[in-house]
């Protein structure tokens, strides 16, 4: 880990100057949107859609009035689009319109999109229970105030990827908004690059009265869901059981937050989601997108999906006064990092393979991407999990000498003419999935 944050580190550095120079987010402001969020009353999904102050859709009218106010401050580099499909199902026997609320900042390649989300509904005990005040402000107005804020940041760059800020309904009833959207991004020809899903990521005291300030959790599935049996019996065969793109996307984010002052420590917790739960990123592991949950160090499950009583001398309930937004900051630092990163570099390369049976060196392809000013090709020992070795290529195509194929897992990234590096692929055998 330490050789592969060192390269973070000196791509970094040759990043733009505007790029290393963004103020950090701010606590204040994330605690005025999570309040306005709470003043909703509820944001239940089967909750009223036309109420202008109280329910879900005038939290989605807010949010979009958000994402329009930021627009407008850059000049309209955000547009607002809303997205809606019926969907019925146990906690909405009726049915029930879930819309999702985009800002989309487009970028030099329209097609190839970042994706920064969290769901805005919440609920009580009860999940079909649309009528109690459910605050929801740590699950999930601490998600979408990070959205905001990443996106009033990020929008005073412009990248080559386009970076789509995305507001989810219907969480809370069945990952609705995140099917919503994952299927939108198929129907689209989308080329995603990164599904950065956070959903509570607002408090630092757990269930048990721990205090966890200084971690945040980030998930990410190793076998991929999208892998029919073929392909996950060519990946055992290759050992990328730890090198997904989930996975190496997760990899990449904790090695960028290691270079943000007064940062948080990435725990790339190897499963896709908390044992058991899922979150608004599993639609998009199901169509085969790189996706990632983040979600605090420690959970305290008397503030989640509860209604708000006190008893046992425990004050139940999802309640603002429960966050710390210092820590929250320092989490939507880290989005904003990693989202900048991926959106700033060029696609990640395609036909990564390596070939080299019976030799001491290793033969990497890899085929040619579009604006790419260079690549870099990482190795490690197969009896670790992190990057050690590197070395950047002008064209696609290298030997390494002396690197046995046996002992080393490969992969390849892509590189921009600052220094922005994609997601890297890992290489497989030639003519394997």
């Amino acid at each position: 880990m330490a050789a592969m944050r060192t390269l973070i580190l000196l791509a970094a550095a040759l990043l733009p100057a505007a790029a290393s120079a963004q103020t950090a987010p701010d606590a204040t402001r994330l605690r005025a949107d999570v309040a306005a969020m709470v003043g909703f009353g509820t944001r239940h999904t089967l909750s009223s859609a036309t109420d202008p102050k109280r329910g879900i859709g005038a939290a989605r009218n807010w949010a979009a009035a958000r994402f329009e106010e930021i627009g407008r401050a850059c000049g309209g580099c955000i547009t607002v689009e809303r997205i809606a499909r019926s969907f019925t199902g146990p906690r909405a026997p009726g049915g029930v319109v879930v819309e999702n609320v985009l800002g989309i900042q487009r970028g030099r390649d329209p097609g190839r999109v970042v994706i920064i989300g969290a769901h805005i509904d919440s609920r009580v005990s009860d999940a079909l229970d649309a009528v109690k005040d459910a605050p929801g402000a740590n699950d999930n107005a601490s998600g979408v105030a990070l959205v905001l804020e990443a996106a009033r940041h990020l929008s005073r760059e412009k990248f080559d990827a386009t970076i789509i800020y995305a507001v989810f309904s219907g969480e809370e009833q069945g990952l609705w908004g995140g099917t919503l959207l994952a299927e939108t991004a198929r129907d689209r020809g989308w080329d995603v690059a990164a599904m950065l899903n956070n959903d509570i990521v607002g408090n630092t005291m757990g269930q048990n009265g721990v205090r966890v300030a200084d971690r945040v959790r980030v998930f990410s599935e190793g076998i991929r869901a999208s892998e029919d049996a073929k392909a996950q019996l060519a990946r055992r065969g290759n050992g990328g059981e730890d090198d997904g793109p989930s996975r190496a996307l997760a990899k990449l984010i904790d090695a960028v937050a290691a270079t943000l002052p007064n940062g948080l420590d990435v725990f790339v917790d190897r499963r896709p989601d908390r044992f058991g739960r899922g979150g608004d990123h599993e639609p998009f592991l199901r169509l085969g997108y790189p996706a990632v949950r983040f979600s605090v160090g420690a959970e305290n499950w008397t503030q989640q999906h509860q209604d708000l009583r006190r008893e046992g001398g425990i004050d139940y309930g999802d309640t603002i006064d429960k966050m710390d937004f210092a820590y929250l900051a320092r989490v939507t630092a880290i989005n904003i990092a990693a989202a900048r990163r991926i959106a700033a570099a060029p696609a990640a390369p395609k036909g990564v393979t390596i070939n080299g049976a019976l030799s001491f060196d290793t033969n990497v392809k890899w085929q040619p991407v579009p604006g790419a000013h260079g690549y870099r090709i990482r190795w490690r020992r197969t009896d670790t999990m992190d990057w050690t070795g590197a070395r950047d290529v002008g064209e696609p195509g290298a030997v390494l000498q002396n690197v046995s194929i046996d002992d080393h897992l490969f992969a390849v990234s892509s590189l921009s003419a600052a220094g922005a590096e994609s997601v890297p692929v890992l290489a497989g055998p030639e003519g394997r999935p």
